[in-house]
């Protein structure tokens, strides 16, 4: 199907996410949690919630978009990720989001849909925003409006105030899509050479939990509430069984993050990336 340009302001229904404290512990485990994390993996601590669970309750908003905008999902990849936090969540609930298609531009050889969320709780209150960048690779050149410049966020020059390195498994993906992603980019070899990789990749919302728990916990002291957004730019796909190195600035209120892989340090998979903590 065509990309749909005209769709820009489509707004959908309101969509329920219901989870109790074997999807926030399936989550945490999607994104790398240890046993030393046993506060967010065991339901008699808690459990706690990690933040970036923000992104789950928006997975089947997105995905109706998705089919709003049409285009060819073979070419759509995660371009960027942003939450904001307004409430904790808790270790159960009934959370109602409403998606909308913010906008769509034209990168001539490439195509760009941003997506917004607000997710409120069963008593109407704001829990967390979300917006999505999402490219499509194979559906630029329609003549539409250019983007408008991103914020940037470069790393101070000084060594980082922490380093993270952590592993991830070669079934990582087919773990993290359990949460609710179950794009088979990230599971079937053959798809992810028809999309132009070696096989299969981690989902950039698995990378996105492995960094928000290396800010979470090292800038933020195991504390989900004064973890309040993060927002983050996918560079380079990251193949499960690679070991994601996170590196974080504290600056002027934010922590600016990046990371890396062992297997590839000289290019970034995530860039241009920052968190808001309290």
């Amino acid at each position: 199907m065509a990309l749909n340009p005209d769709c820009v302001g489509h707004e959908t229904a309101e969509l329920v996410h219901s989870y109790d404290e074997n999807g926030v512990i399936l989550y945490a485990l999607g994104c790398g949690a240890k046993r030393e994390e046993l506060d967010f993996l065991y339901e008699g601590l808690g459990p706690k919630v990690l933040p970036t669970y923000a992104v789950v309750p928006t997975f089947q908003v997105v995905g109706a978009l998705l089919n709003v905008v049409d285009g060819n999902l073979l070419g759509v990849v995660h371009g960027a990720q942003g939450i904001r936090l307004h409430k904790p969540f808790t270790p159960r609930a009934e959370l109602k989001t409403v998606g909308k298609v913010a906008a769509i531009y034209d990168l001539k050889r490439m195509a760009q849909a941003i997506f917004t969320s607000e997710t409120r709780d069963a008593d109407g209150d704001l829990v967390c925003e979300t917006e999505w960048s999402i490219l499509y690779r194979f559906d630029g050149g329609f003549d539409g409006e250019r983007p408008p410049k991103s914020p940037k966020a470069r790393p101070p020059e000084r060594e980082p105030d922490f380093v993270v390195e952590e592993a991830t498994s070669p079934e990582q993906a087919l773990l993290y899509r359990l949460n609710g992603d179950r794009n088979p980019l990230h599971a079937d070899p053959a798809i992810g050479k028809q999309a132009g990789f070696d096989g299969p990749i981690l989902h950039g919302l698995c990378t996105y939990g492995y960094m928000g728990r290396a800010i979470l916990h090292q800038a933020c002291g195991g504390d989900p509430n004064r973890f309040r957004g993060f927002n983050a730019q996918f560079r380079k796909p990251v193949f499960p069984g690679e070991t994601i190195i996170t590196e974080g600035w504290g600056e002027d209120g934010k922590v600016i993050v990046r990371a890396s892989t062992k297997e590839r340090p000289e290019e970034y998979v995530v860039a241009n990336s920052w968190a808001d903590i309290d």
